[in-house]
């Protein structure tokens, strides 16, 4: 483990939440005792001796969980730095409750080379704040064709390979990309779309047909999955199916499993609570890929995770100018911010779940997923927290968002969870106090710890600043000593 520059050792206690870590097997109040970056206790009470050098951090009304994960976030640096920068990705990351995110290849240039993985772990360390792990290309420039340095950019720090923005257009391709890493831990990523229905400015249904627009069946969905599934078990490696937006697509995933095939799957908050009906309008703001469907898929999706087919939660955070997402509704970029609302659309989405596989999805599983560090609270794991109030109703004003896209389906929704507090090994990046508003700060992070395994995965990537209020409390962005 490398320690970039000096830094104050992060030694805080943790003190009076209720820790819920499904790994664990916890439901308790406890302290969390962070030393050096680590977990190094959980304890039932408060230490009884304070201690000058460690900061003793009130949680009370708090739900502390492992530092929940998003696989799946475009950052847009390089390349469209007016929808997003990294910095204001990380932030928004922070002030959504999420202490690390996976970044997908489609900036431009594309992420496709082990110098460009390694430029955007070190550009994320510089900023400090939720850890940042790069999603490889599986093809040159995201072609489809041509094979990127898988393997380079795997012992560069890459954790997983796709082409997401577009499926791999080449079977060719993929398969002899899966067969070149089948040794590898990274897995793939697929965003499952028929190119041939490119023209689709939303879901085939009842509203494309009132509207006269093309649209994009559920079979365009489902038959990429099956393809790239079909991969998988030629191949052996790990399969995961980004965004799943159809009840098909969800029973070739079940398929895929019973078959032996290791294949998971996520779903977005915006999936799990909207449907084409929000375009009946011509709403271009909404236009999203895949789009959003009808309201027999959104049921069978909270059923999915409900059952355990789907595991995994993921924000799809795609931000745009505002003026981008204007109509025509043919002009319209597709895809809207989502960091700073995922974790309380989602449990709002599926609220009569258990609490623990709410968490599992944001946390654990991801991390097993992505093959890094985390998910978990135990002693001696990367002190990384997520801190939540389970009844502090609050409004979504996107004016405020951290992001730089200020678009969102949950515009003036109001949701009962909010991420109260984000730390990065043991560094508060975020958190929420008070009762009266102040305008939002942001400040750079001093040094952050990285490490590496054997396959090159980032274990410890430092990060970025976070920034921002939702509501009319004080949302504070805390810099590391």
């Amino acid at each position: 483990m490398s320690v970039a520059g000096a830094q104050k050792p992060e030694n805080r206690d943790f003190v009076g939440g209720r820790v819920v870590d499904p790994q664990l097997g916890v439901d308790a109040i406890r302290t969390i005792v962070v030393r050096n970056g680590v977990i190094a206790a959980l304890l039932d009470g408060a230490p009884a001796v304070s201690d000058s050098q460690v900061e003793r951090v009130d949680c009370g009304g708090m739900v502390l969980c492992p530092g929940f994960i998003d696989p799946h976030v475009h950052v847009r640096e390089p390349g469209d730095t007016h929808k997003e920068t990294l910095a204001t990705a990380l932030a928004a990351a922070a002030a959504g409750g999420f202490s690390a995110i996976a970044a997908m290849p489609n900036t431009r240039p594309a992420i496709d080379d082990a110098e460009r993985v390694r430029r955007l772990i070190s550009d994320a360390a510089a900023i400090r704040g939720p850890r940042c792990y790069p999603v490889g290309a599986v093809t040159k420039d995201r072609q489809g064709e041509a094979l990127a340095g898988l393997r380079s950019m795997a012992a560069a720090g890459a954790v997983a390979f796709s082409d997401d923005g577009s499926p791999t257009k080449s079977l060719k391709a993929l398969y002899h990309a899966a067969k070149l890493v089948a040794d590898l831990p990274q897995p793939f990523l697929s965003h499952c779309d028929d190119p041939t229905f490119s023209d689709a400015l939303m879901h085939e249904g009842d509203v494309s047909d009132v509207l006269g627009v093309p649209g994009s069946p559920a079979i365009a969905e489902a038959a990429a999955a099956a393809r790239d599934l079909l991969v998988a078990q030629a191949t052996g490696k790990q399969w995961h199916i980004c965004h799943v937006s159809t009840r098909t697509t969800l029973e070739i995933l079940r398929w895929a499993r019973a078959a032996g095939i290791r294949a998971t799957g996520e779903v977005t908050p915006h999936h799990l609570q909207c449907t084409h009906e929000m375009l009946r309008a011509f709403n271009a703001a909404m236009r999203v890929n895949p789009p959003l469907r009808g309201q027999e898929d959104v049921n069978a999706l909270r059923q999915a995770v409900a059952d355990g087919t789907v595991t995994v939660f993921a924000s799809d955070h795609a931000p745009h100018g505002t003026r981008e997402k204007e109509p025509p509704l043919s002009h319209a970029c597709v895809g809207f911010s989502g960091l700073e609302t995922a974790v309380a659309a989602t449990f709002d989405a599926l609220a009569d779940l258990p609490l623990k596989t709410l968490i599992a999805n944001f946390s654990a599983n991801v991390a097993a997923l992505l093959g890094v560090r985390g998910g978990s609270l135990a002693v001696g794991s990367p002190a990384d927290i997520t801190g939540l109030y389970l009844d502090r109703p609050w409004t979504v004003e996107p004016d405020k968002f951290v992001s730089l896209g200020h678009v969102t389906p949950f515009a003036g929704r109001t949701f009962k969870v909010r991420p109260a507090l984000t730390a990065v090994g043991g560094a508060i990046v975020y958190r929420v106090s008070g009762s009266t508003a102040k305008p939002p700060s942001a400040r750079m992070h001093s040094a952050a710890v990285r490490d590496k395994d054997s396959a090159g995965r980032p274990q410890e990537a430092g990060a970025t600043p976070a920034a921002g209020s939702t509501d009319a409390e004080t949302t504070e962005l805390e810099a590391r000593p």
